[in-house]
């Protein structure tokens, strides 16, 4: 099982950017993918979630309205993009696989529930 995160880079605050997460190695519609970020000297928190089948979508309430998941099976990727970018968006962002079609790995404290965990991809909101 592998998750590659890429799409992270500069960007000026106002500007948006969309993060892929290619997954390898397992039938990608059958898992839950969610993405999680880091910032220096925080935890780990849970930005984003998107079931498999249903494609049901759950947002942390600092990106709600500006940020969009959605997912491609046929492609095996995950995308997450985020408008108006913030410098609190500055980060680490990792996507990884919950164990379940639902988003019930996510919802616990840091991701505990998530089974696997991709590299994570550096966005860095800063003008």
């Amino acid at each position: 099982v592998q998750l590659q995160a890429s799409g992270g880079g500069l960007v000026q605050p106002g500007g948006s950017l969309r993060l892929s997460c290619v997954a390898s190695g397992f039938t990608l519609d059958y898992y839950a993918i969610a993405w999680f970020r880091q910032a220096p000297g925080k935890e780990r928190e849970g930005v984003s979630c998107i079931t498999s089948r249903d494609s049901n979508t759950y947002y942390a309430d600092s990106v709600q309205g500006r940020s969009t998941i959605s997912r491609d099976n046929a492609r095996n990727t995950v995308y997450l993009e985020i408008d108006n970018l913030k410098p609190e968006d500055t980060a680490v962002y990792y996507c990884a696989r919950d164990h379940s079609r639902y988003c019930s790995g996510y919802e616990l404290p840091g991701g505990a529930g998530m089974e696997y965990w991709g590299k994570g991809t550096l966005v860095t909101v800063s003008s």
